[in-house]
């Protein structure tokens, strides 16, 4: 039996292809989900035609996702309780259909290493990784992912790394190492443009897009500020949305942001969920963000956009269409000023990784 321990929605939107393209090979995969995110879990579900978890490592009446750091202790603590109390209810759903037991894990958050170490230590199963092998070169940036990465490769028996250069990172790694040519996000992103957008939103004919939610930035509030004011400074030229959640809407009030933002202009914007914000995307201009999977879907589409971090664990995006702006106003600035020039070509329809993890693990006798 295979069983994805996952717990944020974005790891949920891209593991959906590989879910269904398991289900297409006849078996049905478990999904334990640990609740680092519970806020639109439900639509994500919905959305990408996905069952609802077999099991909440948190209670789903108590789970509340994680807003700070200092809840993370707490939660992993529960998540640890949880999976060493049902360990041998969870063995022996692995070993229902006389396979071998999978655990599969995703990307580099929390619930990666804590997974892995689920999977390994209390189930006794072989680990996969989905999204193996990215690395930034530096454990504090992106912290905690580059560590989470870290901790997680020393797990895994099977590593499905998105391109050539995550591979390359596996090469000293324990356990298979599998290039699946893309990411995953490629195979959802496929399903998702082609959806309209949301005709609520009443979208300007041209805008630009921003997302900047990472705590490395919007902990760093001259950071946050340089970057915020370059974007409204640009949106004189042409309207610009900032899909902004609950956390960033905070600390804008905190620092007194909020005169930046207005209805025509540099227009705030509550963040949509996944099937109704990949159309937005795609019809954007350009994107200015700081998530490296927003990054990877933009490369994807020939999109232009900056990558506002110091570094990212997915250098081989950057280039005619991605810019890494090192967290620098004068590299977000001259991006701004040239992204007319940076349209590629659409890579969408030339990968299908999911695929090749399915038949891999079908090739192992898991499905």
């Amino acid at each position: 039996m295979i069983s994805f321990i996952l717990g944020t929605t974005a790891e949920l939107i891209k593991i959906a292809p590989v879910y269904h393209a398991l289900v297409n090979r006849g078996t049905k995969p478990k999904i334990w989900f640990t609740a680092q995110h519970v806020d639109e879990v439900a639509d994500v579900l919905s959305d990408l035609r996905l069952p609802e978890p077999d099991m909440w490592f948190v209670p789903r009446s108590k789970a509340h996702g994680l807003e700070t750091p200092k809840q993370v202790p707490g939660w992993a603590l529960t998540v640890a309780r949880t999976a060493w109390s049902r360990r041998a209810e969870l063995r022996a759903i692995l070993a229902e259909d006389g396979k071998p037991p999978l655990v599969i894990v995703h990307g580099d958050t929390f619930t990666t290493p804590g997974g892995a170490f689920v999977g390994k230590r209390f189930l006794g199963a072989r680990v996969a990784h989905v999204e193996a092998g990215c690395r930034s070169g530096s454990l504090l940036s992106p912290l905690p992912e580059e560590i989470n990465r870290k901790v997680a490769a020393k797990l895994v028996d099977l590593h499905f790394a998105p391109s050539e250069r995550e591979a390359h990172n596996l090469r000293h790694a324990r356990g298979a190492v599998v290039d699946t040519g893309a990411n995953t996000a490629i195979d959802a992103l496929r399903m998702a443009v082609s959806e309209p957008p949301p005709a609520d939103l009443n979208l300007p004919d041209e805008y630009g897009l921003a997302t900047l939610h990472r705590f490395e930035l919007v902990s760093r509030a001259d950071k946050y500020r340089e970057a915020l004011e370059a974007l409204r400074a640009h949106s004189e030229k042409i309207p610009i949305l900032y899909m902004a959640g609950g956390p960033e809407r905070e600390r804008i009030e905190r620092l007194g942001l909020g005169g930046l933002f207005d209805d025509k202009r540099f227009i705030i914007q509550p963040k949509l969920r996944y099937l109704r914000f990949l159309p937005v995307v795609a019809r954007a201009k350009f994107v200015v963000t700081d998530s490296g999977g927003l990054g990877a879907e933009c490369y994807y589409l020939g999109l232009p956009c900056a990558i506002h971090r110091e570094r990212t664990e997915s250098p081989q995006h950057i280039g005619e269409t991605v810019v890494l702006t090192e967290m620098r106003q004068d590299k977000l600035t001259d991006f701004l000023s040239t992204y007319q020039n940076r349209r590629g070509p659409s890579l969408v329809d030339q990968y299908q990784p999911s695929e090749i993890i399915a038949e891999t693990l079908q090739r192992l006798g898991h499905c």
